[in-house]
């Protein structure tokens, strides 16, 4: 196996180790937006349990993602799970 895990980091390291993650990534395995809605779902659950109000905290990932809208936000945060 490729030494690649300096190269990128894994923001599913709760589910996935690094080694395997840089693999299914190097192969192109790996569904980025499928990743990316993961992990503003786990930040928004987050900021939820801290009393942060539901607009607040779409707020608050839209500035962290500002190229995605309010309403795309709330859908993936509030897409049921398959």
């Amino acid at each position: 196996m490729e030494n690649i895990t300096n190269k990128v980091s894994n923001p599913i390291a709760e589910l996935v180790s690094d080694d395997i993650y840089c693999l299914l990534t190097s192969r192109g395995l790996i569904d980025e937006k499928s990743v990316r809605d993961y992990i503003i779902r786990k930040k928004f659950k987050s900021l939820r349990s801290q009393k942060i109000s539901a607009s607040n905290a779409i707020e608050s990932l839209r500035n962290e993602y500002p190229y995605l809208q309010f309403d795309t936000i709330r859908k993936i945060v509030y897409q049921p799970k398959n």
